[in-house]
C-alpha cells in the first residue's frame, strides 16, 4: 500500500482511512506500507501543468515500476479501479488489472468475486440495459452538497435523519434537529434512495400535497432484481382528517450504511448470477447483489454490504461479506440479532482485561481508612431471580429521634474502572449491559459484574451510599453521600423479599427493615403520583428455559409485587438526589437524564381509542392524564385500562442522557416521573452513564478527582450521545430475543387463547394476548369466497363483517401457531376463532392438559432485568 495513496485515502474518507490503518497494524493481514514520497528512486516531483491526480498516478507508476526492477525474481501486479492508470501501466511494461479482474483470475477461489464491490454496476445497468418487464424505476438526481448547504442555511432546504417504517416500506418520516414534529415522505420517488439513519436534506412540499399515512400494512413482494411491479404502484392514502407536513428527499448529505445481515431471495431465473438479499431489519430495502453461490447460500443468514445505490436502480446494489449459518438456528439467529442492533459482544480483549485486579482480590487497607465502615447494618440486595450483577443493596433502621435511617448501597464501579484505561474505553463504547432471555451481554468483564462489584452476600464490597433520614411519613430530613464498605446479610429475589414481609414469624432485623422499606415506598409513591408521575404499561415475558436444551419450555407475564415497586421507589429517590447534588456542583457539565413531554399530536390514537369506550383524556400535562387513566375503567373489562395505559406508553417520547450545559433548566424535566430533574446513579455495573455520574459525585463530596474529559461539554455530549444510542440499541436486542424465544416456544405447537384489540388497521387487527404478553396482527383477507367483506371506519377505529363488529379493546379468541412461509421472517401467527365469521374463523383446537414435552419447574429462569418507567 503506496504512502501515495494512503495520503490520497486519508484526504477522501476519514472512516476508510482508519480502516485501513487498522489493517496494517495487524501483522496477520499481511499488508504493509512503502513510504514512496519519501524514496530517492520512487519520489516524483509533479510537472509544469500536471495536475496533482495525474501526478499521484505517475508516482503509483514509478513505484511499480521500481518495485519489478528491485524484486526481479517476483511477479509484480499493480492493482488499481482507475482504467486510464491500468492502461498506462500495461503500456510501460507493468501488469496491472481492476480488483474484478484481479479477483476473477483467482481460479482456486472463485467465491472471493462475491466480496468484490459492485461499483461498476451504474454504468453496467445502465437504462439501455436487458430489463424484465420494459419498466425501470427513475429516482430523481440528488442535488450537489454545495446547493443542499446553500438551501439549509437559507431555510429552503431541512438537514434531518431518515427513519423508514417497518410496517410500510413505502413511508417514513424525517427527523429535524430542534423541531418536534416529524416530516412525513411516503412514495419511492420522494423517499429518493434513502436508507435507514441517512442524514439528508429534504424539501417541504406545498401544504396541498401534504398526505396522511396509509391505514394499511405493505410489504415489498418483489421477486426479481430488475421486476418494477411494485416500484410505480399507487399507495393507498390514509383517510385521517389531519394530514401531517409531508417532504421530499432532495439530497444526501451523510450515509449511514453498514452491514446488513438476511437472507437471500429465492430467484426465478436459476442462470442468473443477480440476486435480491432481503434483510431482516424490515426498515433495510432490499440490496441487489452478484455472486455464483446462490444455490449454497440459500436458507442461511448472510452479511452484505451496500456500495452503491445509481440513478436508475430500483435497488441500492452491494456484495456478499460472509456467511452466519443456517436460518432457524438459534445460535445463528442470535449473533443475527446482536448484529442488527450493533451489540458490541466479542471477547473482551487482552488490554482490557489487564487492567483487572489480580485474584484473590480483597479491600485494601488504604481503601478501609478513608471510607465508611456500615459494615453493621443490615443491608439486603432485593433482585429478580437468577440476578448476579447485583448493583444496589438497601437498609433501613429506627432512629433514637423516631425517624428512620434508609440507606442505598451502590456498588462502587469506579473503583476498578479508572478514567481513560482500556477498560474505561471499552465500557463506554459499550455503554450498557444487554439482557437477552438466555443471555447477558456485559459492559464490563465478568470478574467485576458478577463478583467484585457484585453486592453479594458473600463478604465485604466497596459501596457508593446514599443515606437519607426520613420521617415516618417519607419526607426528606437530610441526605449524606458517601464512599463506604457494606456486607450484605442477604441476596434476596423479590418473592422472597415479599414472603419475608408477609410472614409474621419473621422479627428479627433484616425482616423489620424490609417491612419499613416497604412502607416507606408506599408513601414516596404516592407522593409521585400526586405531582403527576405517570404509571404505564408495557407487557414484560419470562421464559423458562430448559436446562439442557436452552430451549423455551413456558412462557408467562411478570407478575409484579410490592417489592417490585419497593425497590424501584428508593431507586429513583437515590437518583433525584444525586441529580441535585452534582448539578449544583457542576451545573455546566452534570450528566443527566430527561424525558421530553410527548407533542400533542402523539396523543391523538390514545384519545380517539379512549373516546371510543367514552372516555374524554386530559392530555394538558403529565398529572391530567395520570389522573384521567387513573378512572378510565371499564367493571367487565378489567383489562381495559392496563391495554390504555400501554398505548399511552406507546405516545410517550425516548427518555434521553445530556449534558446539563447544553439546554436551559426548563428542559431537564423527566416528564414521566414528574420530576424536574433526574439522573441514574444506582447502576454503574450496567450502565456507563451511572459510572459518569459515580466520578462526578465523587469529586463533589470530596472522594475523588476530576480529570478534564469529565470537565469538558462537548465530550460530555458526545458520550451521552453515544449511551443514548447503546442504551436504544440493547433494548430492542432485548425485545428481538424475546421475540425469537416466543418463535421457538410456539414452533411445534397451536393453542387457542383470549386477547384484546389493541388497534385496528384498514385490512389488520393488532391483538394482545395478556397470558403470554404476546402481540401479533390478524389479517383481514380470505380466498374464501363465503367470508364477508371487511369494512373499515377509520374514524370510530372499528371493523365490520357481516353481523361481527371488531372495536378497540374488544375480547377475542385467536389461534396462535407459527408461519413458516417467510423463511427470513418466520412469525407468531394469529387466526380468529371468535367471534365466528363464516369462512374466515377457524375451529378452535382441542385443549391440552398435559404440561409441554420437556417442561421443568425447576429449570432456569431468565428474565429481563429491571427495566423501570425511568
Amino acid at each position: 500500500m503506496l504512502q501515495t495513496v494512503l495520503e490520497e485515502v486519508r484526504h477522501r474518507s476519514s472512516p476508510v482511512h482508519k480502516r485501513i490503518r487498522d489493517i496494517l497494524s495487524n501483522s496477520d493481514k499481511h499488508f504493509y506500507t512503502f513510504v514512496n514520497e519519501f524514496h530517492k528512486d520512487t519520489y516524483v516531483e509533479r510537472l509544469p501543468k500536471e495536475s496533482a491526480n495525474d501526478r499521484n498516478d505517475r508516482a503509483i507508476r514509478v513505484a511499480a515500476a521500481w518495485y519489478k526492477s528491485h524484486l526481479t525474481a517476483t511477479d509484480i501486479v499493480l492493482i488499481t479501479n482507475d482504467i486510464e492508470n491500468r492502461n498506462k501501466a500495461r503500456s510501460e511494461g507493468i501488469k496491472s488489472y481492476t480488483v474484478q479482474e484481479y479477483v476473477q483470475s483467482i481460479e482456486k477461489y472463485p467465491e472471493l468475486v462475491d466480496k468484490v464491490a459492485q461499483i461498476e454496476l451504474e454504468r453496467k445497468h445502465a437504462p439501455d440495459a436487458d430489463i424484465y418487464d420494459g419498466r425501470r424505476v427513475t429516482y430523481p438526481e440528488h442535488l450537489p452538497l454545495s446547493a443542499l448547504q446553500i438551501g439549509i442555511k437559507a431555510g429552503t432546504y431541512y438537514q434531518g435523519t431518515f427513519h423508514a417504517s417497518r410496517e410500510n416500506y413505502l413511508e417514513a418520516n424525517i427527523g429535524i434537529k430542534d423541531q418536534e414534529d416529524m416530516v412525513f415522505v411516503q412514495g419511492h420517488a420522494h423517499m429518493n434512495r434513502a436508507v435507514e439513519g441517512d442524514i439528508v436534506a429534504i424539501e417541504i412540499l406545498p401544504t396541498n400535497q401534504w398526505k396522511c399515512p396509509s391505514s394499511m400494512m405493505l410489504e415489498d413482494q418483489t421477486q426479481a432484481p430488475d421486476d418494477e411491479e411494485a416500484a410505480n404502484d399507487d399507495l393507498a392514502a390514509g383517510t385521517h382528517s389531519h394530514k401531517l407536513r409531508t417532504g421530499k428527499v432532495i439530497g444526501i448529505i451523510k450515509r449511514n450504511w453498514r452491514q446488513y445481515c438476511g437472507i437471500l431471495q429465492s430467484s426465478f431465473r436459476k442462470d442468473s448470477t443477480r440476486h435480491l438479499f432481503v434483510p431482516a431489519e424490515r426498515k433495510i430495502p432490499k440490496i441487489c447483489i452478484e455472486t455464483r453461490q446462490a444455490v449454497q447460500l440459500q436458507g442461511q443468514r448472510l452479511v452484505v454490504s451496500i456500495d452503491s445505490w445509481p440513478l436508475h436502480s430500483r435497488y441500492p446494489q452491494g456484495h456478499f461479506v460472509r456467511k452466519l449459518g443456517e436460518v432457524g438456528d438459534k445460535e445463528t439467529e442470535c449473533e443475527v440479532l446482536l448484529l442488527e442492533h450493533d451489540v458490541p459482544h466479542s471477547s473482551f480483549s487482552e488490554s482490557v482485561l489487564s487492567f483487572l485486579p489480580k485474584v484473590p482480590w480483597s479491600i485494601p487497607e488504604e481503601e478501609l481508612k478513608v471510607r465508611s465502615d456500615l459494615r453493621h447494618l443490615d443491608v439486603c440486595s432485593v433482585d429478580p431471580p437468577g440476578c448476579t450483577d447485583i448493583d444496589d443493596a438497601l437498609h433501613c433502621r429506627l432512629l433514637e429521634n423516631g425517624n428512620f435511617e434508609v440507606g442505598v448501597h451502590i456498588a462502587d464501579v469506579t473503583y476498578f474502572i479508572r478514567p481513560g484505561n482500556a477498560m474505561d474505553k471499552e465500557a463506554a463504547n459499550r455503554g450498557t449491559t444487554v439482557y437477552l432471555v438466555d443471555r447477558r451481554i456485559d459492559m464490563v468483564p465478568e470478574l467485576l459484574s458478577s463478583n467484585l462489584c457484585s453486592l453479594r452476600s458473600d463478604g465485604d464490597r466497596l459501596a457508593f451510599s446514599c443515606i437519607w433520614e426520613l420521617s415516618a411519613n417519607a419526607q426528606i430530613i437530610s441526605v449524606k453521600f458517601m464512599k463506604s464498605i457494606i456486607r450484605s446479610k442477604a441476596s434476596l429475589t423479590y418473592a422472597e423479599a415479599q414472603m419475608i414481609i408477609d410472614d409474621p414469624g419473621r422479627q428479627d432485623a433484616l425482616a423489620g427493615g424490609l417491612r419499613q422499606l416497604n412502607v416507606l415506598a408506599k408513601q414516596l409513591k404516592k407522593y409521585r403520583k400526586e405531582q403527576g408521575a405517570l404509571t404505564l404499561a408495557s407487557p414484560e415475558v419470562r421464559f423458562h428455559i430448559d436446562s439442557e436444551t436452552h430451549d423455551p419450555i413456558d412462557i408467562h407475564t411478570k407478575n409484579m409485587i410490592d417489592t417490585n415497586s419497593m425497590v424501584e421507589e428508593f431507586m429513583l429517590l437515590a437518583n433525584i438526589s444525586v441529580a441535585k447534588r452534582i448539578h449544583q456542583e457542576f451545573p455546566r457539565v452534570a450528566c443527566l437524564r430527561r424525558h421530553p413531554p410527548p407533542p400533542a399530536l402523539n396523543y391523538e390514537p390514545l384519545v380517539k381509542a379512549a373516546a371510543s369506550k367514552g372516555f374524554d383524556l386530559d392530555i394538558s400535562s403529565g398529572k391530567a392524564l395520570a389522573d384521567s387513566l387513573e378512572t378510565a375503567v371499564i367493571p367487565d373489562n378489567p383489562y381495559f385500562n392496563t391495554m390504555l395505559r400501554i398505548q399511552a406508553t406507546r405516545c410517550m417520547m425516548q427518555a434521553v442522557y445530556f449534558c446539563s450545559g447544553t439546554l436551559p433548566e426548563s428542559d431537564f424535566m423527566h416528564y414521566g416521573l414528574a420530576s424536574p430533574i433526574y439522573t441514574h446513579f444506582t447502576s454503574p455495573i450496567r450502565r456507563y452513564a451511572d459510572i459518569l455520574v459515580h466520578r462526578l459525585l465523587a469529586a463533589a463530596v470530596g472522594a475523588d478527582a476530576t480529570y478534564p474529559d469529565l470537565l469538558e461539554m462537548k465530550k460530555l455530549q458526545n458520550i451521552c450521545n453515544n449511551i443514548n444510542f447503546r442504551h436504544r440499541m440493547g433494548q430492542y436486542a432485548g425485545r428481538a430475543s424475546v421475540a425469537l424465544h416466543t418463535l421457538l416456544f410456539f414452533r411445534n405447537r397451536v393453542v387457542d387463547e383470549e386477547g384484546y384489540i389493541l388497534f385496528v388497521r384498514k385490512n389488520a387487527l393488532q391483538v394482545l394476548i395478556p397470558k403470554y404478553g404476546l402481540e401479533g396482527t390478524v389479517w383481514l383477507k380470505s380466498e374464501n369466497p363465503e367470508c364477508p367483506e371487511f369494512v373499515f371506519n377509520e374514524e370510530e377505529y372499528s371493523q365490520t363483517a357481516g353481523a361481527a363488529q371488531f372495536c378497540l379493546f374488544d375480547p377475542v379468541t385467536v389461534q396462535i401457531s407459527i408461519d413458516s412461509s417467510n423463511i427470513q421472517h418466520q412469525k407468531v401467527q394469529l387466526k380468529l376463532v371468535k367471534p365466528e365469521i363464516h369462512g374466515f374463523s377457524v375451529p378452535a383446537v382441542a385443549p391440552s392438559s398435559t404440561p409441554p414435552p420437556g417442561f421443568d419447574t425447576e429449570a432456569s429462569q431468565h428474565t429481563i432485568k429491571k427495566q423501570r418507567i425511568e
